[in-house]
């Protein structure tokens, strides 16, 4: 969502984008049109591709996508065998031939000795990491925008082969996503990326505290941008109940850094004093299970419902249905969802240890340990739905005000000055 709010603003300024994605099919999205953002077209880097391509009738998007290779469930484009030569292919055809200083050259051992693994999540950025090649050698761009660590290695090969500035943008660390220590290889990947890049959009000041004081970046290259919400215009915005009583949300990935245990806490205080309540968890992750085998343990029944995966028109339906929604982050970088709930009218509570609380004003804000003032404050909603109600409102208002353009203005200002310093850089 945050790409997508970032590219459409960015193409209404007038930027062109070249979109690559981790497509089956050798294929990038070229961004020209406002438009292009829903619509995708897609330009195969082979031509003979191209034509069969262009011959074929699709009934619908979905299905266009899918003939290039994007679905709910990505598919793995290269073999197992060819990924098990990647660190020395890498190293040996685009580093070592380079005359290179002593830094550029730790960060590349680091980057490649830490992008290894057997997990299908690390095959894949292997693998999207070796198609940056013919991506970088063959599309004309003045920068490199890559996002989070998935997409570090691939700006990082592309800012190499084509000696291009590289902008790379952090929407959350390993110590957010793991609620901890996490994944050592990730860790070395982040910081190799962001060393080697030319500046670093953090999506809040808190993020930008943590990559400073955790990764030691650069101060001199952090450049804060908060994120921005926009619901599209076709958006259905009537309250469509599906309980009588009140509906309390959590929508987000059911993993540590959302705190969705604390959620469960809250809503069992809660249901005690309103039982008529219902609680809805909307999402997937490696919590859910736990999590509902440990809501079957409390009997709370079906006063606390899990959704699993819901696409966009679903998210919009429980939207659409939900009094109170609740984000109790023990790490949120920033967090896009409480945006999307408030621009719903929905009256939110979300974690002081999150990005958005930077930017919103009619939210309540609570540290997500704090489990009886999180009960406290639903009990309160309940019990006074005209504050609710009107609370709910203002932050409607206010997230209207808080739109991609402004964010967009500031990511093309670093655009400017990233390219202003690298026409002045001597080029070898």
């Amino acid at each position: 969502m945050a790409c997508y709010g970032m590219v459409k603003a960015l193409l209404a300024q007038g930027i062109k984008i070249d979109l690559v994605l981790p497509t089956k099919e050798p294929v990038y999205f070229p961004m020209r049109e406002v438009s292009d953002v829903d619509t995708l077209p897609a330009v195969f880097l082979d031509p003979l591709l191209q034509r069969e391509y262009t011959r074929h009738s699709f009934l619908t998007v979905q299905d266009r996508l899918e003939y290039i290779g994007i679905s709910s469930e990505p598919q793995s484009y290269f073999s197992l065998k060819e990924l098990r030569r990647y660190a020395n292919k890498v190293r040996d055809q685009y580093w070592m031939q380079e005359i290179v200083s002593t830094e550029e050259q730790e960060l590349w051992d680091q980057m490649t000795m830490n992008l290894i693994g057997e997990e299908d999540l690390m095959r894949k950025v292997q693998e999207y990491t070796l198609r940056a090649d013919r991506f970088a050698r063959t599309l004309e761009y003045d920068l490199i925008h890559a996002h989070d660590w998935l997409t570090y290695p691939s700006g990082m090969l592309a800012k190499q082969i084509s000696k291009k500035p590289l902008v790379v943008h952090i929407h959350a660390t390993e110590f957010d996503r793991a609620g901890g220590p996490g994944d050592e290889r990730v860790h070395k990947i982040e910081h190799a990326g962001m060393t080697y890049a030319d500046k670093v959009i953090a999506v809040s000041k808190y993020t930008a505290q943590m990559i400073m004081s955790r990764y030691r970046i650069d101060t001199g290259k952090i450049r804060i941008i908060h994120n921005a919400f926009s619901l599209p215009t076709d958006t259905k915005m009537t309250k469509e109940r599906i309980f009588k009583g009140p509906t309390v949300l959590f929508l987000g990935r059911i993993t540590l850094q959302k705190g969705p245990d604390y959620y469960l806490e809250v809503a069992e205080k809660v249901l005690k004093v309103h039982p008529e309540a219902r609680f809805i968890i909307a999402g997937t992750g490696d919590m859910s299970r736990h999590l509902l085998r440990k809501s079957a343990a409390m009997r709370l029944k079906n006063r606390f419902l899990f959704t699993g995966f819901l696409n966009r028109k679903q998210v919009e339906c429980i939207l659409r249905a939900a009094d109170i929604y609740v984000l109790p982050s023990v790490s949120e970088p920033f967090g896009i969802s409480p945006l999307e709930a408030m621009a719903f009218g929905i009256t939110s509570i979300i974690s002081k240890q999150s990005g958005v609380a930077e930017v919103v004003n009619h939210a309540f804000k609570i540290d997500y340990w704090d489990v009886d003032l999180w009960a406290e404050t639903i009990n309160h909603l309940i019990e006074n739905p005209d504050n609710c109600q009107k609370m709910g409102i203002e932050a409607m208002h206010e997230v209207n005000r808080i739109q991609w353009d402004e964010a967009a203005e500031k990511i093309r200002h670093l655009y400017s000055g990233v390219l202003a310093e690298y026409i002045r850089r001597p080029q070898f």
